[in-house]
């Protein structure tokens, strides 16, 4: 039996990982991405403390936060796009303006 201390800790690690990932990185998409991992290790915690306290406000929760991750996704993709569209370019140290 898996004990919530793992899950807790895969969660810790995920979410560190993320982390490092969105300060280090100067690439959007992989910042994105980095994104998506910190919100799932917080899901992973979410489940894992529900089933600890046999509720499902936690799988409430992540349904919630898959929802906003979604929408959050779709939008700075397409923001993504339009930027390299417009400025050939994707790096987050050439986008100090939003200026046309």
């Amino acid at each position: 039996m898996v004990t919530v201390d793992y899950y807790v800790a895969l969660s810790a690690i995920l979410f560190t990982i993320g982390a490092l990932g969105v300060l280090s990185r100067r690439n959007p998409l992989i910042i994105f991405m980095s994104i998506e991992l910190m919100l799932n290790a917080a899901n992973l915690a979410f489940v894992a403390f529900a089933s600890v306290y046999e509720s499902f406000n936690g799988q409430i929760f992540v349904f919630f936060v898959i929802a906003v991750a979604a929408a959050e996704v779709a939008v700075g993709l397409a923001l993504i796009v339009e930027i390299f569209k417009s400025k050939k370019n994707i790096n987050i140290d050439d986008m100090n303006s939003l200026k046309g």
